[in-house]
């Protein structure tokens, strides 16, 4: 029974359901995401991927291709208990955990199941880049790849990029898709 205090507490903890799991975030080695996603889920594993339909432009012709939403990342349902974190790990592709500071952190329900609702529901989602203003970028698709740059400004509506690239001594500024740049490290 309750003591009085922690009835009327709003913060005092709830018990949790028994058969009450967390959601962890699981780092995989880069493309391996469906790969650990198929070996966990043989293991028994509740495993979330998220993935969506993405425009990819390869040489003279677009493609609609169904990439995760989050590169690199899925979600495991899972109390991690010593057996389940050694399941986890040993899976081919899996690099780590995620957490802090040597604990792994759980995800909260609330968030798996909004990206659960975002991605079932066939509306456009798109991954958001952080590509911004003043960053470098390389580019990689179209005529100028291989060039890198500075993000000069965004053009809104159509994810479209304003990058000044710097080619013999010499500044230009070109519009370039999203999809044809990358980061540079």
């Amino acid at each position: 029974m309750l003591s009085s205090v922690q009835e009327n507490n709003p913060l005092s903890l709830q018990a949790q359901p028994e058969n009450f799991l967390p959601w962890y975030i699981i780092h995989t080695c880069s493309r391996h995401e469906v790969k650990v996603k198929a070996g966990l889920a043989m293991k028994g594993l509740e495993v979330f991927l998220p993935r969506v339909m993405v425009r990819s432009r390869r040489r003279d012709r677009l493609r609609m291709l169904e990439v995760p939403l989050f590169p690199g990342y899925l979600f495991v349902h899972t109390d991690l208990s010593y057996s389940e974190y050694y399941h986890i790990i040993r899976q081919d592709g899996v690099v780590r955990i995620l957490g802090i500071k040597g604990q792994f952190t759980p995800v909260p329900e609330e968030t798996v199941a909004s990206i659960r609702t975002l991605v079932n529901s066939g509306q456009s989602i798109l991954p958001w880049s952080k590509l911004e203003p003043g960053k470098r970028v390389r580019v990689i698709g179209g005529p100028l790849a291989g060039a890198s740059g500075v993000i000069l400004r965004l053009k809104t509506g159509n994810r479209r990029l304003v990058v000044g690239v710097e080619l013999l001594g010499r500044s230009i500024c070109a519009e370039l898709a999203e999809e044809t740049v990358e980061p540079d490290k």
